[in-house]
């Protein structure tokens, strides 16, 4: 499960890279494989965080539709750029991944944002993430 953990980690910040640089998420993540593979202390990008950040980028319109239909009190452009790109990673994971459990994803998320952002984003996106799992079979349909 660390694997995984530290893929979503790596997924994140590669999504928060092409946010603060304006740059497709796409030519992040190929430099991140670029510098993994030409210096020994870039950590190697691994296929998860690949297929996170790959299916990000297929789905990004109608994540951020989502996210923005469904955040109260918040425009999408308004919000910290971490929690952005938290929000738009879960949103990912928990609507396109079957693989993984939506508890995972919802605990994973909230996770990230206690890390990295404010006290207040843990709940934030705890209850974004929260509303879009209960709404997920429906989600699904529209995809």
């Amino acid at each position: 499960m660390a694997a995984r953990n530290t893929a979503r980690k790596r997924a994140f910040q590669i999504l928060f890279e092409g946010d603060q640089r304006g740059a497709d998420v796409l030519t992040v993540l190929a430099d991140w494989i670029r510098h993994s593979r030409t210096d020994t202390r870039q950590p190697p990008v691994s296929e998860y965080t690949m297929q996170l950040v790959e299916g990000y980028a297929e789905h990004a319109e109608r994540i951020d539709e989502l996210i923005a239909q469904y955040s109260v009190g918040w425009t999408l452009d308004r919000m910290p750029v971490v929690d952005r790109s938290i929000l738009r990673l879960g949103a990912y994971e928990l609507i396109w991944v079957d693989e993984t459990p939506d508890a995972v994803v919802l605990d994973e998320m909230v996770q990230l944002a206690k890390e990295f952002s404010t006290d207040e984003s843990p709940s934030f996106v705890n209850g974004l993430l929260g509303r879009l799992k209960e709404l997920k079979p429906s989600l699904r349909r529209e995809a």
